[in-house]
């Protein structure tokens, strides 16, 4: 499994977080990073511990994560 976020599709962290709230096997967290807007960054802490359930691609609203589940 490969998680990409698009940087500056996110809203980020502060500005949505839905990624980071409704993974159930909490594989994001808050980065230091900040995109082009300023807005802090999720990442991917515990690729490990994901399931591929798909929920963080289908709860953000802005399109910023791809899953490719062939890598």
């Amino acid at each position: 499994m490969k998680i990409t976020i698009i940087k500056n599709f996110c809203k980020g962290g502060e500005g949505c977080g839905f990624c980071i709230e409704y993974c159930p096997k909490k594989v994001y967290e808050l980065s230091s990073e900040l995109n082009k807007r300023g807005l802090q960054l999720p990442r991917v802490a515990r690729l490990e511990d994901c399931s591929e359930c798909g929920l963080c691609d289908l709860y953000c609203p802005d399109f910023a994560i791809i899953l490719d589940k062939t890598a």
